[in-house]
């Protein structure tokens, strides 16, 4: 235990230090994906959220809904505190998001008020109702450009292998005459925020990928597509910017090595086999280690994937390069007792937990004089 300490010791002194003896100083900030599973309020919308009401089969009450605020405000204060300890993550992804609404009842909470928590938030045309957004420090992040980017996909994809309409310039104009003849499968809009993190122009991608809804391999042809799209997404960014710093994050519903990943996005497990215009991925060689972001039948996986462009593993740390990643996994985040003993703590008829996920983050470090 004690070589342990020494050997991490000996590393931070090094971060600190460098080299050659002399010190250096770095701003951190701390960047978060969390899927706030089944983030409702209590009043009825034009959505299926009649399961998540007062009425409703999960009896969805008002105290029940408030407590899921201040647990899921305990964890993003939290994240990244370990080597950022003044300070909760300066940017959050968020998915199953049910209106802008929960997120500023969220973002109030006592815990993240003082965080001055900006919001960037779209409706998705998810047939639950479910979205995805970004939280921000205002003090540190400046919005240049939201928008919310559809992924059009088609059940006869997986029966006729139907070239999806993402590849198309013209996709939103033909939108409607498209739907007529192929049946859409409505799901989360992919959110794109470009902005000023302390100065620096930052690109994030926010996803929340389809399902796996009547199996895996069945539903592999859907997030196949969302990864292309994530693909196009981040060389539409290069050709206007070649230099572009891109974070791509989310619950894609698959993991590390799969072809949507792998091949869709083009995610490379080490640093040293990304090239120009590639994507690091560092949870693929985490989840190798045994690490898990979720659990289904016993088996753990990292669903919940942030990946980040080659211009931020670069060794100039003049601007904001990426540092390292983690999971964010307390015990009060874990179940210790029944059939689900050591998954995340999720909610259930008796008790309000936190999610069916845990949050992922990284670190973006920059060096200070």
């Amino acid at each position: 235990m004690r070589i342990k300490k020494f050997i991490a010791l000996f590393f931070v002194l090094f971060a600190i230090f460098g080299a050659n003896g002399q010190a250096k100083k770095y701003i951190v900030h701390t960047v978060a994906f969390y899927n706030f599973e089944n983030l409702f309020d209590t009043i009825n919308e034009a959505n299926m959220d009649e399961e998540w009401l007062p009425n409703g089969v999960q009896n969805w009450t008002s105290k029940k809904y408030h407590q899921k605020l201040q647990n899921l405000a305990r964890v993003l204060s939290e994240i990244g505190t370990t080597e950022n300890p003044n300070n909760s993550p300066t940017l959050i992804g968020g998915a199953e998001i049910e209106n802008r609404g929960v997120l500023e009842d969220l973002v109030k909470e006592p815990l993240l008020i003082n965080k001055d928590y900006g919001i960037v938030h779209f409706d998705s045309p998810d047939k639950r109702g479910i979205d995805v957004a970004l939280l921000y420090q205002k003090k540190h992040f400046k919005p240049t450009s939201y928008k919310n980017i559809p992924l059009l996909i088609y059940k006869n994809q997986l029966k006729n292998n139907v070239k999806e309409k993402n590849d198309k310039d013209d996709a939103a104009d033909d939108k409607s005459e498209v739907d007529k003849d192929l049946d859409r499968v409505f799901t989360r809009d992919v959110l794109l925020v470009t902005g000023l993190l302390d100065g620096d122009e930052i690109n994030i991608i926010v996803n929340h990928w389809p399902s796996r809804s009547g199996g895996e391999k069945k539903s592999s042809p859907f997030r196949e597509a969302a990864g292309r799209l994530d693909r196009k997404i981040m060389d539409s960014i290069y050709k206007v910017n070649p230099n572009a710093k891109i974070i791509n994050m989310g619950d894609l519903n698959d993991g590390t090595y799969n072809k949507s990943v792998k091949e869709g996005v083009g995610a490379m497990r080490k640093r040293e086999e990304v090239k120009q215009f590639g994507v690091y991925n560092p949870f693929e060689e985490m989840f190798y280690k045994g690490n898990a972001t979720l659990f289904y039948r016993d088996a753990g996986d990292i669903f919940d994937q942030i990946m980040v462009s080659e211009t931020l593993i670069q060794k100039d740390f003049s601007s904001f390069r990426y540092w390292k990643a983690g999971i964010y996994n307390k015990p009060f985040m874990i179940s210790t007792v029944g059939q689900y003993k050591g998954y995340p703590l999720r909610h259930s008829m008796t008790e309000v937990g936190y999610s069916d996920h845990f949050p992922s983050y990284i670190y973006l470090i920059k060096e200070t004089k």
